[in-house]
């Protein structure tokens, strides 16, 4: 029995260690070293002595890539190793003002390395081996704390689950850091998947590989076939020369250890050769199987690193020189007009396809009737679109030269698309809105609302569903979805009874929800998440906000003028009063819990901060409503007086600003440091 235990041990080492080999010259050095069926085969046999004598089972085997069971939920963990933003240059002329500020820090140097990597456009993983094996992957999150993905980055093919240590068998831990993406092809056939399955589509690559990294099934995430690149190494003693010196050797260490690195890397000797390297993939990144957004570019010696540190947010040694947002040309085929919750009519381009940063793209939103006056836009124009962020479908400009000769002006509609009833637009706004409290477009945005995730967060409840809702005038205001039975619901399309049972259970359960939640779901003009919690808080029952006058309103931190009118304004509408009595018979929470009153915070009295880029979890208002809550002052532009900036990713020129005007920069996690939260 021994000899055959032996035996086993032996043939299981010798299994992994070939189907290993395997992997990697597959996934990794992409010339596979045997055929499908072959590693089928080895695979299976593997897999059958584990289920045979799972005391030989272990983490970096070949067949614990998948989970075989879903996670319930993502713990957040803090890196061992912070993981900084990079300063960003959009054109040469801001690399070379880059090169020119770290010359000024280390004077002395005059021959340098520069490293360029292609900017993959993914999501950056943290990860941890501990004696060569793989013991953690994490998300970036803020950079300080992550959330704990272990189970699926096992998933992913080309990020080795044991590394080779050949030379440093001492090392009890390393970390890398890496980018994890989509390839297009892949992101091609998941979407045409989900169109065939009549799932929303993904926008594009990088939130799918987000998407993807946060699936709790990591069957799921191993059917999506993420691919990882490696950029960064940290192990103890990494500046001794027999492990590393530069970024460059950090590169071939990574791919010894079993990693891919990029391909298209490159070793420059001046940043004139920089530029020639961003300029060359600013067309040749159409022809890559994946995204880029731009280079990487990092001074080579760690001794230079070393020497010339951080700044409050970004290694100095470091730049990310992005390329432009991708345009392209379309024509634009028709105007169409939707309409809101808030009853705000958006008029938008319907456009012939055009494939733009990997996407294609058919609409794009002209904001208002001002917009559309400044573009001069109409029916039958050529018009330049892009991504603005990279995300979001706008359009830049009009080319008038191709304008046909037989178009006309564009002029919002004076009635509502929807209801037929008069639209209006008050005086110095530049929104048209339609104020038919019927109109069935109101009142699917208004439903929607309600139950999505951060209002009363009614599971099941999907866009299609409450559109049927209206549709067959099931439902008429929100109160009366605290009326509806399994077989109201069983009497729509694609419902079963089980569906049904769940449904009605989910929107029981939404009784329970607080007070502030409530609020906010009732869709008030200018009512945010954070602001509702903050009137929630001063108004500890709905009979004292709605008995409150507009000043009342206004003593609570973080609610401006135009809010609290808002707020009064909305309470003062029978309808909305009879709103509020029906939801409370149907036993919704309108009573939050009566806490004392603390006295104005002055944490950041006389202060006055900017706020930039995209914060990792607050949104724009969420963090200026926790500045003014602490007594601080929000303002849009940078000056003199500015004390603070805080410091979102994709910051623009405001950053530059700052730092010419040496003004403090916060990150998101400082400024909450800041406030104690």
């Amino acid at each position: 029995m021994e000899s055959l235990t032996l035996k086993v041990k032996q043939r299981v080492q010798e299994l992994r260690q070939l189907l290993q080999q395997a992997s990697y010259a597959y996934y990794v050095l992409d010339s596979p070293i045997m055929e499908d069926a072959v590693y089928d085969r080895l695979y299976r046999e593997l897999q059958q002595l584990e289920t045979e004598h799972p005391e030989v089972v272990t983490p970096d085997s070949p067949t614990q890539r998948v989970g075989e069971k879903p996670a319930t939920q993502f713990t957040s963990v803090r890196h061992n190793i912070p993981l900084y933003s990079l300063e960003n240059a959009f054109n040469v002329d801001e690399l070379q003002n880059w090169d020119r500020r770290w010359r000024r820090q280390a004077p002395n140097i005059d021959a340098v390395e520069y490293v360029c990597e292609l900017k993959i456009d993914g999501n950056a993983l943290a990860l941890t081996y501990e004696n060569g094996v793989l013991v953690r992957g994490a998300t970036r999150g803020d950079g300080v704390t992550g959330e704990d993905i272990t189970q699926n980055v096992r998933t992913i093919r080309s990020i080795p689950l044991r590394l080779n240590m050949s030379g440093l068998e001492n090392v009890e831990r390393v970390e890398v850091r890496g980018e994890t993406f989509l390839p297009l092809e892949v992101f091609k056939q998941i979407n045409s998947q989900r169109l065939a399955a009549g799932e929303q589509l993904f926008a594009n690559p990088r939130n799918a590989t987000a998407g993807t990294l946060r699936q709790l099934d990591s069957r799921i995430v191993a059917q999506r076939q993420l691919d990882f690149f490696a950029y960064t190494l940290h192990i103890p003693g990494l500046d001794d020369a027999s492990i590393a010196n530069t970024q460059w050797e950090a590169l071939e260490l990574l791919q010894k250890m079993g990693f891919r690195v990029n391909p298209n890397k490159r070793l420059c000797a001046t940043s004139a050769e920089v530029a020639e390297y961003y300029q060359h993939w600013d067309t040749e990144r159409l022809n890559l199987a994946y995204m880029t957004d731009g280079v990487v570019v990092k001074l080579n010696s760690f001794k230079l690193q070393e020497q010339l540190g951080f700044t409050q947010k970004f290694p100095r040694w470091a730049v990310a020189l992005k390329y432009a947002a991708e345009e392209a040309p379309t024509r634009v085929e028709n105007i169409a007009v939707n309409v809101g919750r808030t009853g705000a009519l958006t008029p938008l381009a319907e456009m012939r396809p055009v494939q733009l940063a990997g996407t294609t793209v058919s609409r794009a939103t002209l904001h208002n009737s001002d917009r559309i006056a400044q573009l001069d836009i109409r029916i039958g124009d050529t018009v330049i679109v892009r991504k603005a962020g990279e995300i979001i479908p706008e359009v830049l400009r009009v080319l008038k030269e191709l304008r046909p000769d037989d178009t006309k002006p564009f002029v919002m509609p004076t009635h509502c698309p929807v209801c037929n009833q008069p639209v209006v637009r008050e005086t110095g706004e530049a929104v048209t809105r339609c104020v038919n409290a019927s109109c069935a477009a109101i009142l699917k945005g208004a439903i929607e609302h309600w139950v999505s995730r951060d209002a009363l967060d009614i599971r099941g409840m999907g866009e299609k569903l409450v559109h049927q809702l209206v549709d067959k005038n099931v439902v008429h205001s929100v109160a009366d979805l605290y009326n509806l039975t399994e077989d109201k619901f069983c009497a729509l399309e694609r419902m079963g009874k089980k569906s049904a049972e769940k449904l009605v259970s989910a929107i029981a359960s939404s009784k329970n929800q607080p007070w502030s939640r409530v609020l906010y779901g009732l869709g008030i003009r200018h009512v945010g998440s954070v602001n509702a919690q903050l009137l929630t808080e001063k108004f500890p029952t709905v009979e004292k906000l709605a008995n409150s006058d507009q000043a009342d309103i206004e003593t609570v931190y973080g609610i401006g003028a135009e809010i609290a009118q808002s707020v009064y304004q909305w309470f003062h509408i029978a309808a909305n009063q009879t709103l509020i009595e029906r939801l409370q018979a149907a036993g919704l929470q309108f009573v939050g819990e009566v806490t004392e009153i603390k006295e104005k915070n002055q944490k950041f009295a006389g202060k006055t901060f900017v706020i930039t880029g995209t914060l990792p979890t607050l949104k724009r208002d969420e963090a200026k409503a926790l500045i003014q809550k602490n007594g601080g002052k929000v303002t849009e532009s940078v000056s003199k007086k500015t004390d603070y900036l805080v410091v979102g990713e994709d910051a623009g020129s405001k950053l530059e600003k700052a730092q010419s005007l040496g003004i403090t920069q916060l990150s998101e996690a400082q400024l909450l440091e800041m406030v104690g939260e």
